[in-house]
């Protein structure tokens, strides 16, 4: 009987010396392995450059350009100014960019939220290992082996959890995170109202000088031509000398004055439809016909005071809103950096598994509670505060910079529309004077009391005299679509979504900016006459 205890070891001992000698025999085979291993990782992790092939240059180019006017309503009959403003609203690229700006800083809110949220992680795993794991004590006292060798973990095993756990520090965080995204949100919203009110001033501005260009360049190429004829008939006079040498240079000096400024109209006006047409996000080249409205009121006006108008402008103006959010952020961003220097909390709650056959339980529930504090974080708090109250004095200075210049901009708008509104009376009563001219050198070419000379200088006079009145018409349509940009009125409304179609938008925007007194071909002289009285 005590044989068989004494013989246990004995036996044993083999067995532990032949699975050392096993494992050493294994290890150049194992470290063999491994070095193939990684050699073949590497191989796979070097990355070289590959540009694109022509083929691949091609098919992108021709992808983008099908998808600029993809799924447009086409034109179809003549574009009036609110259709251009529709059409821009709707589909312009830049104000697209900035649309699906806003949708992804709403989507990123939505993502902060769940932040906010406890954590709840499930964890599994699977072990196992080529022996038994096992380990013996030895006693502190006699220095001897007081347990043989023994094991309480099985050679393959299966663990799971699942445990909820909550900091309150990170909550704090999260919730001012989430704040501060929801800032970032409306400041794209901003932008975006930035983007639109920039964009319908282009629209505008260059509607009307498309319009004058519709209504005057053939015109201007008639008079071009009328200028070379009757250049061609003063080098013939000087020639002949049928009158004076000077009288003959003089005219054609003058002449020549007109068909250089023939030339500069040209060159400002040939390009505004091109200008209508890229703000419509119409491909190059597309044909279009303007509606040329009716001038039947000689200018726009407004129903606000100076003063009126520079506080709308600081209460609306995109930029001071832009900097307003972000001093909002700014100031959670110091409630941030103070939360961050307080003791964590973090509770949690659990349930285990562990498919260990040596374990009296193999499922069971804990529950929690930690708290946690780096001391070191105090150190550098001060140093986040200077930060934060910088950042909060150069905000606070840019929108003081911001304010002012806001305030110039109305007061110079004004200035502006008012320059603008008398330079087309101006032009206006010049028109008609050189009307008058006009009829009365006719009258006495046909009485033979004048010379064709003095009547094709004047009919040229009287065209450039209508040119003058339409580009100082669409200059004055420019002021009043700067005046409005400059005190930061939305260009559209909520109920004037760009989901419309192109004729509800357009004709969403046109009740819009008849309400804002925009008499234009829309109203009587009257009304603008009673909103100049009201104001």
């Amino acid at each position: 009987m005590f044989e068989m205890p004494s013989n246990r070891p004995a036996t044993r001992a083999p067995s532990r010396s032949l699975s050392r000698s096993g494992s050493r025999v294994r290890l150049p085979a194992v470290s063999t392995l491994c070095t193939a291993a990684v050699a073949a990782l590497l191989a796979g992790c070097s990355v070289t450059p590959e540009p694109f092939t022509q083929d691949q240059l091609r098919l992108r180019v021709d992808r983008n350009v099908a998808s600029l006017t993809a799924n447009q309503e086409p034109v179809a009959g003549e574009v009036s100014l609110y259709e251009a403003m529709a059409r821009a609203l709707k589909y312009n690229l830049d104000y697209k960019v900035a649309m699906m700006e806003e949708a992804v800083r709403g989507q990123e809110l939505d993502r902060t939220r769940f932040d906010m949220l406890p954590q709840l992680v499930a964890n599994a795993g699977y072990n196992s290992r080529s022996n038994d794991s096992g380990a013996s004590s030895r006693s502190l006292l006699s220095g001897r082996q007081s347990l043989e060798p023994s094991t309480s973990v099985e050679r393959q095993t299966t663990a799971a959890d699942l445990s909820l756990s909550w900091d309150v520090l990170d909550f704090g965080v999260s919730y001012a995170r989430a704040r501060q995204a929801a800032d970032q949100r409306l400041i794209s919203l901003e932008s975006r109202r930035k983007v639109a009110s920039r964009m319908v001033e282009d629209v505008r501005t260059a509607y009307w000088r498309a319009v004058s260009a519709e209504r005057l360049i053939a015109k201007l190429v008639q008079l071009s031509g009328d200028v070379n004829s009757a250049l061609g008939d003063s080098e013939e006079i000087a020639r002949r000398r049928t009158a004076s040498p000077l009288a003959a240079l003089t005219y054609q000096r003058d002449l020549i004055d007109v068909e250089r400024q023939i030339q500069a109209l040209q060159r400002e006006l040939v390009i505004a439809k091109a200008q209508l047409a890229a703000l419509m996000n119409l491909a190059p080249g597309t044909d279009f016909k303007l509606a040329l409205p009716v001038r039947t009121a000689i200018s726009t006006d407004f129903c606000l005071s100076g003063e009126a108008m520079i506080r709308t402008a600081l209460e609306n103006r995109s930029e001071l809103r832009d900097i307003a959010y972000r001093l909002r952020i700014n100031e959670r961003d110091g409630t941030v950096a103070l939360l961050r220097n307080l003791p964590s909390l973090r509770a949690f709650i659990g349930t285990n598994y562990d498919s260990n056959s040596f374990l009296y339980n193999s499922n069971w529930s804990g529950v929690g509670v930690r708290a946690s504090w780096n001391l070191l974080s105090v150190f550098r708090y001060p140093a986040d505060k200077r930060v934060i109250e910088a950042q909060t004095d150069w905000l606070g200075e840019r929108e003081r910079a911001l304010t002012m210049a806001v305030m110039t901009q109305v007061h110079v708008s004004r200035a502006q529309f008012a320059f603008a509104r008398q330079s087309l009376m101006t032009a206006s009563r010049y028109s008609q004077v050189q009307t008058g001219i006009n009829d009365q050198i006719r009258s006495a070419f046909k009485a033979k009391q004048e010379s064709r000379q003095r009547l094709i200088r004047e009919e040229m006079n009287g065209l450039l005299a209508e040119v003058r009145y339409d580009l100082a018409y669409a200059d004055m349509q420019n002021a009043f679509a700067n005046v409005y940009s400059s005190i930061g009125l939305d260009s559209f409304t909520p109920e004037v979504s760009s989901r419309d179609s192109v004729k509800d938008l357009a004709g969403g925007l046109q009740r819009l900016w008849q309400s804002r007194q925009d008499v234009t071909g829309a109203a009587s002289a009257a009304s603008a006459t009673a909103c100049t009285a009201s104001s």
